[in-house]
């Protein structure tokens, strides 16, 4: 009856909404890839310092929002209590594939970086 047709209109508008999401997020990814690569090839700076550059903004609001939230647990523990070998194999897995991306985007360009993270998505 009408209910069948009323959910498939909110369907319909759902997939809709998440279309436009997905093509936001490309249009940013794709944008905040081209601008990286133009930074990294425009600038004498050199790569390992770009790095740090860009990654201090990111820890300042790590901190803030670890002792914003958890403040307590930091004092009781200290700040790195509860690393198991595990979240140092995480942490560490994350910090190199993030040299390795600024070195092939520095090296090459960001069409070769795509391939290979969609690649490495497609393996694993």
């Amino acid at each position: 009856g009408s209910r069948d047709t009323t959910v498939s209109d909110a369907e319909k508008n759902n997939r809709f909404i998440g279309l436009i999401a997905v093509l936001c997020a490309a249009c940013t990814s794709g944008f905040s890839g081209v601008y990286f690569e133009k930074i990294l090839k425009g600038s004498q700076t050199s790569l390992w310092l770009r790095n740090v550059q860009m990654g201090l903004p990111s820890v300042a609001m790590a901190l803030i929002t670890v002792f914003a939230k958890d403040s307590a647990a930091v004092a009781k523990h200290g700040f790195l209590g509860g690393y198991t070998p595990i979240v140092w194999t995480v942490v560490t897995v994350q910090a190199v594939g993030g040299l390795i991306v600024a070195v092939v985007v520095k090296y090459a360009d960001n069409v070769l970086k795509v391939f290979a993270t969609s690649f490495s998505i497609v393996i694993s």
